[in-house]
């Protein structure tokens, strides 16, 4: 009788087999464990290996009693007597699905960064890993990929074989087609002379690259300032925000600078230093015939070496340095080349013969042509 009621007790529970995808009810759920009334005499266990491969997950905040769940079926009979399921691989097998969809048809996908590997970015979609190698994260090279970590990310999938769990995403290839629109689109909007706002990108010694939206343009040192700059790490940070003139465009490649002329110190430096004024400056750098002094940033002039003493000297140097004051009168103003000559032997009383066998009038035909372009 007894065996006849049990009989009758399984017949009216369902039939279910290994691999079945089965929906069941939450009845308890336990720090390492959920337990199911999956219709079955035996009830349902999803251990929290099975539910996640988030170690940090707490299953009693992430399920509750009541819930509704879909669950794989791992084993008929855990050994105690239980069925054991898996919430995470049904998960992936669609999550799977999802990607080989996406795949095939060349879809663009959002994922979650979970996890940033000394190769690149382990991104979820819909419970399923996608690899992202550090070449393929953008169209530029990128030493630290952490700040990619708990962001989302879009990426297409270049290949997909899940036998050999080779998921592998591709956003260098969505970053570059964005950065082309944004090139277009900016070249189709900026104009030589125009004031536009970029971002320090890259410093080197002769100048810095600035982001003007997806294109960068090249500040070099030479228009930084009208004034002298020794080096751009002086003057830029990466990351700072800056004004910017387009100076030039050529091609793909955009020149910039920051010599805005409403702050061109040339303006009004006629009168300023008129020939026979008396100025002082600083030696910013010195050759072998003359001082160059800097009168104020962006304008320096010439003190030839036969204007610096009634006496013999073999080259600036031997009596000027760089940094020293110099006092000394105009001798020649060319605002055409931006040229100005000094003499501080011109500030001296007059003599029946010039010393030096010079005179302040030579000066401008000892120097040469373009001293503008000589260094220290």
């Amino acid at each position: 009788m007894s065996e006849d009621f049990g009989q009758m007790l399984d017949e009216t529970f369902k039939t279910i087999h290994t691999g079945e995808i089965v929906e069941g009810t939450v009845i308890d759920v336990k720090p390492d464990e959920i337990i199911l009334n999956i219709g079955y005499k035996s009830e349902g266990i999803i251990t929290k290996n099975e539910y996640s491969n988030d170690v940090s997950i707490d299953l009693t905040e992430a399920v509750h009693p009541g819930d509704k769940m879909e669950a794989k079926v791992l084993k008929l009979n855990d050994g105690d007597g239980q069925v054991l399921l898996t919430y995470k691989r049904l998960a992936q097998d669609r999550g799977n699905k999802r990607l080989e969809e996406a795949f095939e048809n060349q879809e663009v996908l959002k994922g979650k960064v979970v996890r940033v590997l000394d190769g690149g970015l382990s991104a979820v979609v819909e419970d399923s890993r996608v690899f992202i190698p550090a070449s393929l994260v953008s169209d530029t090279f990128e030493k630290d990929l952490s700040k990619y970590l708990d962001q989302e990310i879009e990426f297409k999938i270049t290949e997909f074989n899940p036998k050999r769990r080779r998921i592998i995403g591709d956003r260098k290839v969505l970053v570059k087609a964005e950065n082309e629109e944004k090139r277009k689109e900016l070249f189709e909007r900026i104009s030589i002379g125009d004031i536009v706002d970029g971002v320090v990108k890259n410093i080197t010694d002769f100048g810095c690259f600035i982001d003007l939206g997806g294109v960068d343009g090249l500040l070099h040192i030479s228009e930084m300032s009208w004034g002298h700059i020794d080096s751009p790490k002086n003057v830029f940070k990466v990351g700072e925000e800056v004004k910017v003139i387009i100076k030039d465009i050529n091609g793909s490649k955009i020149a910039l600078s920051r010599k805005f002329e409403d702050e061109n110190p040339w303006k009004g430096a006629a009168e300023k230093y008129a020939v026979g004024n008396v100025v002082t400056g600083k030696v910013a750098r010195m050759t072998d015939f003359g001082a160059f002094v800097e009168l104020e940033p962006g304008i320096d002039a010439l003190l030839h070496v036969s204007q610096i003493s009634r006496e013999h000297i073999n080259k600036p140097s031997d009596v000027l340095k760089r940094g020293d004051a110099v006092t000394a009168k105009i001798v020649d103003f060319d605002e055409a080349n931006k040229k100005i000559s000094l003499s501080v032997k011109a500030m001296l009383p007059d003599t029946d013969e010039p010393i030096n066998g010079d005179s302040a009038a030579d000066t401008a035909e000892e120097a040469p042509a373009d001293t503008s372009a000589e260094e220290e």
